[in-house]
């Protein structure tokens, strides 16, 4: 369990924390995945819908896709956490430091003990979250592309006080933003920063306040406004390696001639299987490596 402390736990060796001389992710098997109960509006008429067959076919894609323009990394899977898959909740990793996630529902409370354990034997310090204190991973805060900045979200899952205690391990700026629309529960299902200074984002999942932040900090011609149609098919909730973006197949949406017109090379991957479970490409694959590492592509 998290403890109430507000400074990292350093390992007792001192070790000098990991380097990354290219984009590196971490990512969980779906072996045990399954929707086993419902704790967002995605999993509610999907219990125990998803094919766990199908899921590790979809996933191994991913995998596969990722793999050819990064490193990739391995968590193993846990019986008692069917959602562990979605790494990407359960951490936010920069300068080898890794804050380590608070789940807000006991059902996934026990994923943080296992990922704390992985990242102590990485050699990651460690930045704990109070347990009053809700905050899930990148589910939750993402980088900008420079790592200068943190935008955050709070709303159904998250607490607005974790914005500064998460900010504060690493001495950065924070940019809160509150999400109205329960469907996207997480920053990551409607906010995608990009390379290139671009923003991928859903302006209807954002009260007035947190469009008018998203406004002055991206110009017009930086924003890439989703339809909500698309937004539901977790259009934002993609990876982004320089001009590299992996997501779930768009049909029937314009977005991804969009995106490849800006100059992105744009990769559909079907990934039906995770959406049941309330995420996509982005929620399956934690970033271990700053955002700036690029090269070596």
């Amino acid at each position: 369990m998290a403890t109430t402390s507000t400074t990292p736990a350093v390992p007792l060796d001192f070790s000098p924390t990991p380097h990354f001389s290219r984009p590196t992710f971490l990512m969980c098997p779906p072996q045990f995945y399954d929707v086993d109960y419902v704790i967002n509006p995605w999993m509610a008429g999907n219990l125990h819908r998803p094919s766990r067959d199908v899921a590790f076919t979809q996933w191994n894609s991913l995998y596969e896709h990722l793999k050819t323009i990064a490193d990739v990394r391995l968590l193993h899977a846990r019986a008692d956490s069917p959602d562990m898959v979605f790494v990407a909740h359960a951490a936010l990793v920069h300068h080898g430091i890794a804050a380590i996630s608070s789940f807000a529902y006991a059902q996934r409370q026990p994923e943080e003990q296992y990922l704390r354990d992985w990242f102590k034997e990485a050699g990651f310090l460690l930045w704990d979250t109070p347990r009053e204190t809700s905050f899930e991973g990148e589910g939750d805060v993402l980088f900008d592309p420079e790592g200068k900045r943190l935008w955050a979200a709070h709303g159904v899952r998250t607490c607005l006080h974790s914005h500064r205690h998460v900010a504060d391990a690493w001495h950065t700026e924070v940019v809160s933003l509150h999400l109205m629309d329960p469907r996207f529960y997480h920053l990551d299902t409607c906010f995608a920063p990009l390379a290139g200074g671009y923003l991928l984002y859903y302006p209807g999942a954002f009260d007035v306040e947190s469009l008018r932040k998203i406004e002055e900090a991206y110009p017009v011609e930086k924003r890439i406004a989703v339809t909500e149609q698309e937004a539901t098919h977790f259009a934002c909730n993609v990876i982004n390696i320089g001009q590299n973006i992996l997501m779930h197949t768009a049909s029937n949406s314009e977005l991804p001639d969009r995106l490849m017109d800006l100059g992105f090379d744009v990769t559909q991957l079907v990934l039906t299987e995770f959406l049941k479970g309330g995420g996509s490409a982005k929620s399956l694959a934690l970033r271990l490596s700053d955002m700036n590492v690029t090269n070596g592509l």
